[in-house]
């Protein structure tokens, strides 16, 4: 009986799975990239000091995983916000903690990943996506006896104006522009003032969107 042929695609495929999955295992974990000495403010696993500015933010605050851990359940369900997000906006940003997965290889479980829905000056996303900077120093627990007012937002109402006269020069360049192609029209020309939805430069990065254009290393 002939052996059955193995297509070239398949092989290559399989080959691309092998090397994908060797370097998924030899990737450091978090608790090894983020582990931090808190004396030199050196991280060990790159040599890399933090900058200048975080050194009072890291004697003083605590990353996410540090505030879950004390937590039962490492608190799903609770609202966590960042100091920066507190300075900088008066509409309340969070995250609603649907998931988390710890590091079970790191000494106190105060590294993992989570994932959580965002409320990011009073608009809140459709569903849950995994929380970035997980490792920076200045995430906060929102009280239970606070949260109905931290979330409490009323939108302000948009201007519904839409459009505009032109300015007399740009009017008068139109309707000359108008008689000169044979427009007998006299609708009054007008602006649009569409806008264009722009998020904040601190807006959360998608990270699953981040790792999607970035790609597998074959």
């Amino acid at each position: 009986m002939a052996r059955k042929k193995v297509r070239p695609r398949l092989i290559a495929e399989l080959a691309r799975r092998v090397r994908a999955l060797r370097e998924q295992r030899e990737r450091p974990r978090d608790s090894q990239r983020y582990s931090l000495d808190y004396e030199t403010l050196t991280r060990p696993h790159s040599g890399r000091r933090l900058p200048v500015r975080a050194w009072a933010d890291v004697r003083r605050e605590s990353r996410l995983l540090q505030l879950l851990g004390r937590l039962p359940f490492f608190g799903l369900g609770r609202l966590v916000t960042r100091k920066s997000w507190l300075w900088r906006h008066d509409e309340p940003c969070y995250w609603r903690l649907t998931r988390v997965r710890p590091d079970y290889t790191a000494q106190n479980l105060d590294h993992g990943k989570a994932w959580g829905i965002l409320t990011f000056k009073g608009k809140t996303e459709g569903e849950a996506r995994e929380i970035e900077q997980t490792m920076y120093h200045d995430w906060r627990l929102v009280p239970r006896h606070e949260e109905e007012a931290f979330t409490a937002f009323k939108p302000v109402p948009e201007d519904t104006l839409r459009s505009v006269p032109y300015p007399p020069l740009l009017r008068a360049m139109i309707l000359a522009e108008r008689q000169k192609n044979g427009d007998t029209s006299t609708e009054e020309p007008m602006l649009n003032l569409g806008r264009i939805r722009i998020d904040p430069w601190d807006y959360p990065v998608k990270l699953e969107a981040k790792r999607k254009t970035r790609g597998t290393p074959v």
